[in-house]
């Protein structure tokens, strides 16, 4: 009886996911983009980063909400980059300053890379924990392998993200986060399929709606 209330909560629930994940970054640069001054303008820049945070922050508690709404859960990264979104948010409309929000990803993938990498080091498969395993059929080797490939990826979007915030605008940034991590993220999640197909990963068992680390955003 259980099992067929939660068939229908499942269906689609892979584009929920999406929007979860990556709605509360779009609000940011909508919000960002309706604000920022036409002519370059330190004060009314920061005041547009400022508005764009506060929007980022609320969509953010609104994404956590309607995935316990709509998902019946909240996943441990979910909770984890909520968190800080509030967190770094807060400090940056505080101070004034955006490299509060800027520093947050770089926060978020170097903490998960390097857990999931100690994760792997000492036997276990952190991923495994963090995706509830969502992937049915996955051998314990298999999950170790995602973990550790999700671990050097998470250390390099970290760097890369270090990188782009040092040598950009804000809002060149802004925009990096959707036209440069969004479509490495799905390539490098892709990426991983003929791994996962080796290592026991079944496609006959609804695996299109499981989940994968969402962006820090």
């Amino acid at each position: 009886m259980s099992e067929q209330r939660s068939a229908p909560a499942k269906k689609g629930s892979g584009w929920l996911n999406v929007l979860v994940d990556y709605g509360p970054l779009l609000v940011f640069l909508g919000v960002y983009r309706w604000n920022a001054p036409a002519e370059a303008n330190p004060a009314d820049e920061i005041l547009a980063i400022i508005y764009g945070t506060m929007a980022f922050m609320a969509a953010a508690v609104v994404a956590l909400i309607t995935s316990k709404w709509r998902l019946g859960k909240v996943s441990p990264m979910l909770w984890f980059s909520t968190a800080l979104i509030v967190g770094f948010g807060a400090l940056t409309i505080f101070f004034g300053d955006p490299v509060f929000v800027q520093t947050k990803p770089t926060i978020i993938y170097g903490v998960l890379g390097v857990a999931l990498l100690i994760g792997v080091w000492r036997g276990r498969a952190l991923l495994q924990i963090l995706l509830e395993a969502a992937f049915e059929g996955l051998t314990h080797e298999g999950w170790l392998k995602l973990s550790r490939n999700w671990g050097i990826f998470f250390l390099a979007l970290a760097a890369l993200n270090e990188g782009l915030r040092a040598n950009l605008s804000f809002e060149s940034w802004l925009w990096a986060k959707l036209w440069v991590f969004l479509p490495l993220t799905f390539l490098f999640t892709f990426s991983q399929i003929p791994m996962l197909l080796k290592n026991g990963l079944s496609l006959d068992d609804g695996d299109e709606d499981a989940e994968t680390p969402p962006p820090a955003s």
